[in-house]
């Protein structure tokens, strides 16, 4: 059962469930990841009767219900009776027809039907097809046709091959719509899982890169790709992370939005725990830090975990700058967060609670831009932030030629009719304006939108308490700031607790003194190589 954000202040006895926690491990340490499947026993094997098997799969595919699994018949050997059965659309016809078929029917007379490893001799000698593979177990086998491949039954046999012949269409490599740079790569990944591991293996030419694939969701089947470098992450990293997902239960998981949501630390927090990114140069950045990449088969993003504030708050641009481009927008991209989060509420704080805090010019100049306006200031300040958020989903929702002009347009006609009619005052539009640019510059989405939500928040406890109550706002997220964790690491690290660090929390500094991994990732080499 996941905690909820208050429990933080009230003392409880802590659970008997035993918590993942990363721990640090030395850099001799070489633990192999030896988690066993124990699911063969509830694995129904094949027949050695070729029409028990047709009968098998064409109720498990409903044929002929369903239209496109094809079966075909034909003879291997001259005598001997099997079956081709694939997904019509998945795989490549002419790959099928000139080779496989034509291979079976045409390169296997002068094979001895008798051989007792007909199927090993059919696999080297006859199919010349890159990834062949014999299996008996019927969940497996349904599931590799289901994903691209064909399956061949023979009569008499207990094992069939299993023939990779994909070619159903996919988008190719386009430029990151999401994160863009000014300097860096301009290919992304794409919803083919084959395809981002080959950018993946491309980029990082590593003999020690390790991807494991398993199967997500109870009933969507989705590959999914558990990718890190085997000598510097954490060995009990990505046992963590291929337990959190063996664990998922669900029916279905269609994109790694779902996937995230199920195998990070507390869905309770209002803060991301696990980043996802589109950009393969990024995703291989973290691996080379000790992180572990997630990707699932269909979904255009990588997901890495674990992860801090800090991780979210950089981007994939930074260290392609010069240190000193790089730290001046840093604390621009500070300064748009901070804005964003605090420039309302102070404004609801000052106005009606501080007004001595205002120079006298300031404060007339104020009172004037007010006057008329037949609502009380929270309210004014709510309708407009409220409004603004509206017309930034509207923008998304659009086709993309229409929503800039829509943002733009949308919000200029918004706020000068509602000034005109004397709904809102001109400063008020200045501040909604102010922190709406401010969130623009948090280059992370979820943490866009935790930011976006934590405003309203701390409007509110201004309205409440003026400073007092934006004081305790305070408090209360940066406690629940220092109780989150992803996957063992605090979220503030290495602020709190303090560790030590490459030099580019915040402020950047040249890259070659960037020498060491993050501390709180407990590498197994803490070091990079120069």
């Amino acid at each position: 059962m996941q905690k909820k954000p208050w429990n933080i202040f009230i003392y409880k006895d802590k659970p008997k469930k035993d918590k993942f926690e990363l721990l640090e491990t030395r850099e001799d340490d070489r633990g192999a990841d030896k988690s066993e499947h124990n699911g063969d026993d509830e694995d129904s094997f094949i027949y050695s009767m070729l029409e028990k098997n047709l009968e098998r799969l064409k109720k498990d595919f409903k044929i002929p219900m369903n239209s496109d699994i094809t079966v075909r018949k034909l003879k291997i050997c001259g005598s001997i009776d099997a079956f081709l059965i694939f997904v019509d659309g998945l795989v490549n016809r002419k790959l099928l027809n000139e080779v496989i078929l034509k291979n079976l029917m045409t390169g296997t007379r002068g094979l001895d039907p008798e051989e007792a490893d007909l199927i090993d001799m059919l696999i080297n000698k006859v199919v010349n097809v890159n990834d062949v593979a014999k299996e008996n177990r019927f969940e497996k086998i349904e599931n590799d046709i289901l994903s691209g491949f064909c399956a061949l039954f023979l009569e008499g046999f207990d094992s069939c091959v299993l023939l990779q012949v994909e070619g159903y269409e996919k988008r190719g490599i386009e430029k990151p719509e999401n994160e863009i740079v000014v300097r860096g790569s301009h290919e992304s990944f794409v919803e083919d899982l084959p395809t981002n591991l080959s950018i993946v293996r491309r980029l990082f030419k590593n003999r020690n890169l390790i991807v494991e694939t398993m199967i997500v969701g109870a009933e969507s089947n989705l590959k999914c790709a558990v990718i890190y470098q085997d000598g510097v992450v954490n060995p009990e990293l990505p046992k963590e992370v291929k337990k959190r997902i063996d664990k998922v239960k669900s029916q279905a998981i269609l994109s790694s939005g779902m996937l995230e949501q199920y195998i990070e630390d507390n869905r309770w927090m209002l803060f991301p725990q696990i980043i996802s990114t589109e950009r393969p140069d990024r995703a291989i950045s973290f691996l080379l830090e000790g992180k572990v990449l997630v990707i699932l088969d269909g979904s255009p993003f990588a997901c890495a975990m674990p992860i801090t504030f800090f991780t979210l708050y950089h981007t994939s641009a930074d260290n392609n700058l010069r240190w000193y481009y790089g730290s001046f927008v840093s604390i621009i991209r500070m300064a748009g967060i901070l804005i964003a989060v605090f420039l309302s509420s102070f404004y609801i704080a000052l106005v009606l609670f501080s007004q001595e805090m205002i120079s006298s010019e300031l404060l007339a100049s104020i009172a004037s831009a007010r006057e008329g306006v037949p609502f009380p200031t929270i309210v004014e300040l709510i309708v407009m932030e409220l409004a603004f958020e509206l017309v930034r989903e509207a923008a998304l929702r659009v086709p993309g030629v229409i929503s800039q002009t829509l943002g733009i347009v949308g919000a200029l006609i918004l706020g000068q009719a509602a000034v005109q009619a004397g709904l809102v005052s001109p400063i008020l539009i200045i501040i909604v304006a102010a922190t709406g640019i401010g969130s623009f510059t948090i280059p992370d989405y979820p943490l866009s939108m935790a930011i976006r939500i934590s405003r309203f928040f701390f409007i509110a406890l201004a309205y409440m308490a003026g400073f007092y109550g934006i004081s305790i706002g305070m408090f209360m997220f940066f406690a629940l700031m220092c109780s989150m964790k992803s996957f063992g690491v605090p979220f503030l690290a290495p602020v709190t607790p303090k560790l030590r660090n490459s030099p580019d929390v915040i402020l950047a500094k040249p890259i070659k003194y960037m020498k060491y991994r993050p501390d709180e990732l407990n590498a197994l080499k803490k070091k990079k190589k120069n």
